[in-house]
């Protein structure tokens, strides 16, 4: 039976304040005409970045009973979308979850949020990256940002990397399982203020590139908001190029609308400003096949 509306399994932490994980993750893909169907992980007071004494309640043991719901109802998804996940046994549970709910017409999308500017979370170890890498093996499309890309294939931090040798990543990131890799945050050179995307489809063997200026500020969720993003544009039918387009030009649009507006960054960015945007059509400006 076809739906009038895009299903999406959303399995990410629940933060009561702050803009990041299923917060940014339901306006944004309601706003594009998605169905959002959370899979709660925990539930904080706020979330993890720059708070500190919030409450939180680790809902492992909940997720399994809840997932066996869904499957006695045979409920059925356009997407399957996993972002933050706190231990191993929540990996291995996202991964029983792709087994059960996953097929060959469904996206299963894997956001590895494991690190960012060269340092990995508190909570990760080299325990919880080996599980994500053979997570990332039952991905269409996986999403990590430049240092967690580092982490994923054990590979040294470093703001001083070729475009070249990026392409090397996506495609080693690829072999793992994933059609389509994702490397966000790539960083800037000392020449360029421009930070960007750069995505392989291996099934086209392709390189795309979105580039952007840099804005030196620090807005936790972004990465949720991006795929968030890159999920409902895919859905509605867009080429890939055009979701990371429109997926860069809508995170770029909500940081310069927060960036200049007297606030704690660690709210995240003021999306509540900017989700209209995604109603309308898209500006293709700066996607570019990389040779």
């Amino acid at each position: 039976m076809q739906r009038s509306v895009k299903r999406v399994a959303a399995i990410h932490d629940l933060s009561g304040f702050g803009r990041a994980a299923l917060s940014a993750v339901i306006p944004v893909l309601s706003t594009m005409k998605a169905q959002v169907c959370p899979v709660p992980t925990a539930i904080l007071s706020t979330h993890t970045g720059e708070f500190e004494d919030f409450s939180f309640v680790d809902l492992t043991d909940s997720m399994e009973s809840y997932i066996a719901h869904w499957e006695k109802l045979g409920i059925e998804f356009d997407c399957i979308y996993s972002g933050f996940l706190g231990s191993t046994k929540q990996i291995d549970i996202v991964s029983k979850f792709i087994d059960i709910f996953g097929n060959d017409q469904n996206l299963k999308v894997v956001d590895p949020v494991m690190a960012d500017n060269g340092e990995l979370y508190t909570t990760m170890s080299n325990e919880m990256i080996e599980h994500m890498r053979r997570l990332i093996q039952k991905a269409d499309i996986i999403t990590p940002n430049f240092t967690e890309a580092a982490y994923l294939l054990n590979e040294p931090y470093t703001k001083d990397i070729s475009e070249d040798t990026i392409k090397q990543w996506l495609m080693r990131l690829s072999d793992i399982g994933p059609e389509i890799v994702i490397i966000t945050s790539v960083p800037h050179t000392k020449i360029s203020k421009n930070t960007s995307v750069i995505a392989y489809d291996r099934k086209c063997n392709k390189f795309w590139k979105v580039s952007c200026l840099y804005i030196p500020a620090f807005f936790p969720g972004t990465g949720d908001v991006f795929t968030s993003v890159l999920v409902g544009s895919l859905l509605q039918g867009d080429s890939l190029p055009i979701a990371l387009d429109r997926s860069v030009q809508f995170i770029t649009s909500a940081i310069r609308a927060s960036y200049g507006c007297d606030y704690p960054q660690r709210e995240g960015v003021l999306l509540e400003r900017v989700l209209e945007n995604l109603k309308m059509p898209v500006i293709v400006s700066s996607y570019e096949l990389l040779k």
